[in-house]
């Protein structure tokens, strides 16, 4: 098993000749050797693939039958160890045929599961060969030399520490397939072998379908389907091979070959276990389904729990010597497809402006005040407060911009603060934080050439009493513009940019803050584009530590870490429950070439001692919008004591190699 609970599964189209139940074995016993080769734990093959799915009334003959159970027989002795191999194949229980996935491993038949819809509609006359598993007994019966072997639609096989269910085909197609019931009774992955001819729509109509079953079941589904050398005598088989995890189209093949294809992935079964952990209506109908039989750590396979499987403890599994088609995305916030992108942001900016325009409407406000300071956050707070304006009709003179440059103010991002505001139409304030800040430093007895932290909070909360007065002055709102980021690390001043009335950027990361002011660039044009791109470019900084010159000595970055990491750490955190050392495996992947692994860790460990040190400032942030599936609030996404202890999570992290 690749490490921290990962899968390796595929679905392979090996070509067929039909009712040619030798070569067909062969083909399969060549894409297992493959398999083998690749470390796959599991191979899911075509329906009834052992003899071809389009033998019509040869399946009425004996011979063709017997022929198929021995074929069977030499796939149970020539299957490569620590491969779960699944066929297709007729199979006789008590005098009545079955269309049936047999599932193979370490020189044993596992399990045989019989498909339960069959379909008999325009070109299809499942039921002139076969019978439904609904009625069929769960018994144990003796198949290709092996006297026990169990026969059971209901029932789950255990490999390499994951449950896995079976369906077949139609099953999918159904309104209540039986993988639902497989998902809410245990199954991790769930393999259809099927033999679905193409049709004009129907491609695009059965990706749709199979994602969104592994979405409905929070599952990895595996399907495999007939290909090359079925019969085209009324119809064509183009071959499919498509591996989805939890509704993400992770692998598929290219249709219409005529070579055999072997898709490979690596489903990460402890991020799947978790989401359903997560998301309690999972099991809310479990009481109402047909429940599938769990089976038990033994000889059928190994123990599941989460801990076994993400540390990959037993001596049972496979370990790998490399990751298979593992996507690890570096902005895992952020889509990487340029249109999925714009639409993503096109979206986001509708949220937060959406929640900002109720707050207004309900207490009946036109005015807001914003402290702009030039740089990613403020900016991006002011496009949305002036969208949710110009939205709700209120003349945009209604958005009180002040900027308040102090002691390390650059004129870069003055001048782009100004400019911006100035382009914008909004009202634009300027309020010097210099000789406040100076008083109030003799007032407390601190010494204005220590640069510690009260230096700096005190220029961050001075600004804050400015905006908060301001707003009570105009009777207008003060909009937050913190984000995300700053708040997992504890990286704003509490009771001051902490602090708000509503925080707009309050789910927003770091990472997508940069994407979405880029987005209202391309949307402005003009002097307002050059603005808003200047400041994507400008250093991330709180400029509260004078460099001694006219440019951004104090970067953030370098001071708590790159904030594509802590992006990248937070969504592991929060979205997959992820452990240190796995978020830290991962990170190594996604991040390759970029950081190395002493960096990583550094980071990891700053991530990890803020986020719990610093949730005293989560706990009473102010209201804002949640935009995505990862979010802080400590009315909604993330409760947690401000005193817990970050003693294992920096112990597992010190660990680390």
């Amino acid at each position: 098993m690749t490490p921290y609970g990962y899968v390796r599964v595929a679905a392979g189209v090996p070509t067929v000749k039909v009712a040619d139940v030798e070569y067909n074995t062969a083909r399969i016993l060549e894409l297992a050797q493959e398999s083998s080769a690749k470390e796959i734990d599991i191979l899911v093959t075509p329906e009834l693939g052992v003899t071809g799915y389009t033998c019509g009334d040869l399946f009425e003959q004996p011979f063709l039958i017997e022929k198929a159970e021995e074929a069977v027989a030499r796939l149970v002795g020539e299957c490569p160890e620590g491969l779960m191999l699944v066929v297709g194949c007729p199979v006789m229980v008590a005098g009545r045929r079955y269309n049936c996935a047999v599932a193979i491993r370490r020189g044993e038949i596992m399990g045989i599961v019989p498909k339960t819809h069959l379909p008999n509609y325009g070109e299809f006359y499942e039921k002139r060969w076969f019978e439904s598993s609904a009625g069929a007994p769960s018994c144990m019966i003796s198949f290709a030399g092996q006297e026990m072997v169990p026969f059971n639609r209901r029932e789950l096989l255990l490999h390499e520490g994951a449950y896995i269910g079976i369906e077949i085909c139609e099953d999918l197609w159904t309104p209540v397939p039986p993988s639902c019931h497989m998902a809410m009774s245990g199954a991790d992955i769930i393999l259809n072998l099927s033999a679905s001819d193409e049709l004009i729509g129907k491609h695009s109509y059965l990706l749709g379908l199979i994602k969104q079953q592994s979405a409905r079941c929070r599952c990895g589904y595996v399907y495999a389907s007939a290909g090359w050398g079925e019969s085209s005598t009324d119809v064509v088989y183009a071959g499919n091979a498509i591996v989805v995890e939890d509704g993400d189209l992770i692998e598929t093949e290219r249709r219409f070959f005529t070579e055999p294809a072997l898709v490979g992935k690596d489903i990460d079964v402890e991020k799947l276990r978790a989401d359903r952990a997560k998301f309690s209506t999972f099991f809310d109908g479990i009481d109402s389904i047909n429940r599938w039989a769990l089976p038990a750590a033994g000889k059928s396979g190994v123990g599941a729990g989460n801990s076994d499987i993400a540390a990959g403890k037993s001596g049972a599994r496979r370990e790998k010597s490399e990751p298979m088609n593992l996507r690890v995305v570096p902005e895992p916030f952020v889509p990487n497809d340029a249109d999925r992108l714009r639409e993503h942001c096109e979206e986001i900016i509708n949220i937060q402006a959406r929640g900002l325009m109720q707050r207004l409407n309900v207490i009946g406000c036109r005015r807001a005040v914003i402290g702009i300071s030039g740089g990613l956050d403020s900016t991006l707070a002011l496009l949305v407060t002036v969208r949710a304006f110009d939205l709700l009709g209120i003349p945009r003179e209604g958005i009180a911009g002040i900027t308040m440059p102090g002691m390390a103010t650059t004129s870069r991002t003055h001048n782009n603060a100004v400019g911006l505001m100035r382009e914008l139409g909004v009202t634009s304030l300027e309020i010097p934080i210099g000789k406040a800040v100076a008083q109030h430093f003799e007032d407390i007895g601190q010494d204005p050439t220590l640069y510690d932290v009260t230096y700096e909070n005190s220029q961050a909360r001075e600004r804050t009493q400015i905006l908060m007065d301001y707003s009570n002055k105009i009777n207008g709102i003060v909009i937050g513009t913190g984000d995300m980021s700053e708040l997992a690390l504890g990286w704003c001043t509490y009771n001051g940019d902490q602090m708000s009335m509503y925080g707009v950027n309050a789910s927003v990361p770091k990472t997508l803050v940069r994407h979405l002011v880029k987005w209202f660039a391309s949307e402005f044009g003009g002097k307002a584009s050059e603005i808003l791109l200047d400041i994507v470019d400008t250093p991330i900084s709180p400029e509260l530590v004078p460099s001694g010159e006219d440019k951004i000595g104090q970067k953030t970055e370098d001071l708590v870490g790159p904030y594509e990491l802590h992006d990248f750490f937070m969504y592991h955190l929060l979205r997959s429950s992820f452990a240190p050392a796995k978020i830290y495996w991962l990170a190594r992947i996604a991040f390759a070439g970029r950081y190395d692994d002493d960096t990583i860790r550094k980071w990891l460990r700053n991530f990890y001692r803020r986020f719990f040190t610093q949730q005293f400032k989560r706990s009473c942030m102010p209201d804002g919008p949640k935009v995505g599936s990862v979010c802080l609030s400590p009315r909604g996404d993330w409760r947690m004591p401000s005193d817990a202890s970050s003693a294992l999570w920096l112990r597992e992290i010190d660990n680390l190699k």
